[in-house]
């Protein structure tokens, strides 16, 4: 079996695999192939995965492996070029992507899509989402730490006081808590928003201000997933966030409901009423913003002076331990569908199997996805 590493799009610094992690995959009888330079923004060269046991070829030789580990989605013409028996393996935001993942049916890819991946115990050394959100929560932190025109830590000096600043994060999953521990390691006082009553404790631990709105739609069967909330809940919601947004210095952003659009929590009027100088991090923008003003992979600046910076993918900003952990993640979803003996297993009975198959034989196979 050949497992192929691709080189990601221009802006992405991350690589499916590192060097180390490819030794991994020898052991099982597997041949890897990648393509030259893959590696090389996260400071992993093509003399490390040659030294590693791995091959370094062109990008169509790649294309012809058996799985394709690829964090982006392929352009047409990458697709075009695959082998029939492929099977492509990374990040893909199906739910978001439908139109995307019904082309992929159409030309008979079969996908698997690790995002997908049930919230189960079993899979938490297989979750992506997690682990790449634990890092972009703190760089969230790091850039507008950077960006902002004030102290993070308040400071007592002969040339005066300085008060600490006043963070908002609306979202408490693995990158708003994670930026909660980086903001109150900088010495900035933490408010918290969340539609979860049951992260309230986690928040608290962690020595932020639980922001609470009664009414809260449940999320227990959601799998750890945020939920379409009513319109008297919205209401309440944003009349509490906008007495905090009015106070903040900075604001982070990470509400997103998979398969649909990214709710917008801060309105034009919020942001109308903070400081000039603030300093709004989204890290919903891929999926349309958490602002009406959040554009992906730019920086906007209203006429407040309030600076909105949308990226959702602050983790290729930390590549070699992003990729690090991205590697781990695919590796011990690998072992799922490779034999010990390098042979190909797609067990569908099991339920980390099937709920990460996109498509498959010309169709879509996810439930949710066809929903």
């Amino acid at each position: 079996m050949i497992v192929g590493i691709l080189k990601e799009p221009y802006g992405e610094n991350r690589v499916s695999l590192l060097p180390e992690q490819v030794k991994s995959l020898l052991k099982k009888n597997v041949q890897i192939v990648i393509e030259s330079d893959a590696g090389k923004n996260a400071s992993a060269f093509n003399e490390a995965y040659m030294d590693a046991g791995a091959t370094i070829v062109n990008r169509q030789e790649v294309l012809k492996s058996d799985i394709v580990l690829a964090i982006h989605p392929l352009s047409n013409d990458d697709c075009n070029n695959l082998s029939s028996h492929s099977i492509l393996l990374g990040v893909y935001q199906p739910l978001f992507h439908k139109d995307l993942m019904q082309n992929w049916a159409t030309k008979n890819i079969c996908c698997f899509s690790i995002d997908m991946i049930p919230r189960t115990t079993r899979a938490q050394s297989m979750d992506v989402l997690s682990s790449q959100a634990n890092i972009a929560g703190y760089r969230a932190v790091l850039l507008a730490a950077t960006l902002l025109p004030r102290y993070f830590p308040m400071f007592m000096t002969a040339a005066g006081s300085i008060v600490p600043a006043k963070v908002l994060i609306l979202g408490a999953g693995v990158a708003g808590l994670q930026a909660i521990a980086t903001a109150k390691r900088l010495g900035a006082v933490v408010e918290v928003f969340d539609t979860r009553p049951a992260v309230k404790e986690e928040v608290q631990s962690l020595g932020a201000k639980f922001i609470e709105v009664e009414g809260a739609a449940d999320t227990s069967k959601a799998g750890g997933y945020a939920v379409e909330q009513t319109e008297e809940y919205k209401q309440k919601q944003q009349q509490k966030i906008a007495e905090s947004v009015a106070k903040s210095d900075v604001i982070i952003t990470t509400a997103q409901i998979p398969g649909k659009k990214a709710p917008i929590l801060i309105t034009e009027a919020m942001i109308q009423s903070m400081k000039t100088g603030s300093v709004i991090i989204d890290l919903a923008a891929a999926t349309g913003g958490n602002t009406p003003f959040t554009k992906n992979n730019e920086n906007i600046t209203t006429n407040n002076g309030v600076l909105i910076v949308g990226n959702s993918n602050l983790q290729s900003g930390m590549p070699f331990d992003a990729s690090k952990m991205y590697g781990k993640n695919i590796l011990n979803f690998l072992q799922l569908i490779v034999t010990n003996e390098g042979v190909l297993n797609l067990n569908f009975d099991d339920e980390l199997v099937k709920g990460t198959c996109i498509t498959n034989q010309g169709a879509i196979v996810h439930e949710r996805v066809k929903e």
